[in-house]
């Protein structure tokens, strides 16, 4: 297959099944108008184009790799959270050695992996794993003297191999999937042309009978309802606070 092959969609890949998915409901609901225009509009024509929009979102977001994926997303956030005690164990006994360990807690790279470990980061969280380390190393003697244990110095080290090893295997299965994709975007754009199909026949059908259907069948308007970021539920407490009339 050519892995070369163009997109015909201007969109992201994982969106399209979702799209199709809107269109498919669409599609059911006025599947006798739709027939009425055109015989191949039929309930056969549903049925395998909700086949095809099964079988592309099984292509781009497998269901058994979405759940390795969140199983190693769960563990790299356990690991990057298990770090903060020993982060701040460290920087108790870097702050205990003064002037024996001559860098600041920010040189020392302290600052900056608990910052990328609150944030969930896991590569910057490597990144700063790897100064802490070498730091460790180096000033290993005056930071002992203050009660730094080998067992909290094979935390760090510890931690480093395991986020390293799952954020590999997690860039590993995403790379693997996105040329899995790109190998079978015949599967894609066909299922766009036959989303056109319907979007095209949809407005043709209800741009003077039904004007507040014509969204349903406009790509842009369909695309924009996949990218909605529900809005965070209001804060209970501040909610409480208010009295009928509205204010607090």
């Amino acid at each position: 297959m050519n892995t070369n092959q163009a997109r015909s969609y201007n969109c992201k890949d994982e969106e399209i099944p979702v799209i199709c998915g809107y269109a498919a409901f669409g599609l059911k609901r006025d599947l006798q108008d739709f027939t009425a225009y055109s015989p191949k509009f039929n309930q056969a024509y549903l049925t395998d184009f909700e086949s095809k929009t099964a079988a592309a979102a099984e292509l781009v977001n497998p269901k058994s790799e979405t759940a390795e994926r969140k199983a190693i997303t769960a563990r790299l956030y356990a690991q990057m959270s298990g770090m903060v005690d020993p982060v701040d164990r460290l920087k108790g006994y870097v702050k205990l050695a003064g002037a024996n360990v001559p860098v600041s807690i920010t040189d020392f790279g302290i600052t900056s992996l608990r910052r990328k470990i609150n944030s969930k980061d896991a590569e910057g969280v490597l990144q700063y794993l790897r100064l802490v380390e070498v730091n460790i190393q180096k000033y290993k003697l005056p930071l002992q003297a203050e009660g730094l244990t080998d067992d909290l110095v094979a935390r760090f080290t510890d931690a480093s191999a395991a986020i390293a090893a799952d954020n590999e295997k997690q860039y590993e299965m995403l790379s693997a999937r996105k040329e899995l994709v790109q190998n079978n975007l015949h599967i894609l754009n066909a299922l766009y042309t036959q989303l056109t199909a319907i979007c095209d026949i949809g407005k043709i059908l209800y741009r003077k009978t039904a004007p507040e259907k014509v969204s349903e069948y406009t790509f842009t308007w369909l695309l924009k309802q996949v990218r909605i970021v529900p809005k965070a539920k209001p804060d209970s407490k501040k909610s409480s606070k208010k009295t009928l009339n509205g204010t607090e």
